[in-house]
């Protein structure tokens, strides 16, 4: 049996969706000892829904500065501190921005082995696979020496309900808070909304879209569907989305529970960045394109008829 520690990030007081399926991947059927890992002030309040997917130990890390968020060294070194506190194995975060960012900090204050955007892992034998090159191949990695740190690529792993009872701990970081680096302010990028890498269902949009303005057909789908607005290469090169809203090779490998496919063509590239997509649907009037291959459901037909359809028949259902 190993420790695991899983780090544990909030977004508006809740716990992020993404982070409960980080559990379940650390939990491996009940082997191992599962740490979740917060900083702040809420681990009360999160103890019901951490403890109802597996967590037994939630460890509340305090720094010396109110505020950690705001300093990344510090969160990283109170991290590094509490897995040597607590003697975890390994620690497990989701391989979105800020998980990517804290996990290389930790890895490099303690050289650790580092391994991001993680499709599956065996705790008991150290074997890892992992995505390169956006998806196009899979590497399998036997990590040697611990503790491991490790990126999971966010809903790669289904959050699956374990209850368990779950003790509160408290662990008051021994030190001191550097201000070379600190994050004054984030702004919300350009292309709105959710972010695609992390969103349980994407919409995406492609070149036949035409223009920025006709994207908003998509966005207002997405209202409906409570979905992140996703574009192609071809339809971020043209202008008419914003490179943050780009899945594929060259933009965001992303694993929602369902993938939309606008006038996307299918290319090897494009796929490459949401083949591990639990379900996607594909609508295009091209009988001949390639996604009609790939996809779990197509739909013949003109993108601008189909997707307001889709938004005035889901409409009321998401109401009720």
């Amino acid at each position: 049996m190993a420790r695991i520690g899983v780090l544990i990030e909030e977004k508006g007081g809740e716990i992020k969706k993404t982070h409960l399926g980080a559990l379940t991947a650390a939990r491996q059927d009940a082997v191992n000892e599962v740490y979740a890992l917060l900083f702040g002030d809420h681990a009360e309040a999160c103890r019901e829904v951490l403890q109802r997917y597996g967590a037994e130990k939630i460890v509340a890390i305090k720094t010396p500065e109110p505020n950690p968020a705001s300093f990344p060294e510090a969160r990283a070194g109170a991290l590094g501190l509490a897995m040597d506190a607590f003697r975890l194995d390994a620690l497990l975060g989701v391989a979105d921005q800020s998980g990517k960012d804290m996990l290389a900090r930790v890895a490099s204050l303690k050289g650790a082995p580092l391994v991001l955007d993680c499709l599956e892992i065996d705790f008991s034998s150290g074997i890892v696979k992992k995505s390169h090159f956006s998806g196009r191949t899979t590497a399998t990695l036997r990590l040697n020496g611990r503790p491991w740190i490790l990126g999971i690529r966010p809903n790669i792993a289904p959050e699956i309900v374990h209850p368990r009872k779950a003790e509160i701990l408290t662990y008051k970081a021994p030190i001191q808070v550097s201000k070379r680096l600190v994050i004054r302010e984030i702004k919300q990028g350009e292309a709105g909304g959710p972010d695609v890498s992390e969103a349980e269902i994407i919409i995406s949009g492609g070149h036949p879209l035409g223009s920025a303005e006709n994207f908003t057909i998509l966005r207002d789908c997405a209202v409906v569907l409570g979905a992140a607005v996703g574009a192609s290469r071809a339809a971020v090169d043209a202008g008419f989305a914003a490179h943050a809203m780009q899945v594929g090779q060259t933009g965001k490998t992303v694993s929602p529970r369902l993938y939309i496919a606008c006038g996307i063509s299918g290319s090897v590239q494009h796929f490459a960045g949401m083949k591990t997509s639990k379900i996607i649907v594909a609508i295009n009037n091209d009988a001949d394109a390639p996604i009609f291959g790939k996809c779990d459901y197509g739909l013949f037909g003109d993108l601008f008829e189909v997707v307001p359809a889709l938004t005035r028949a889901l409409g009321p259902v998401r109401s009720k």
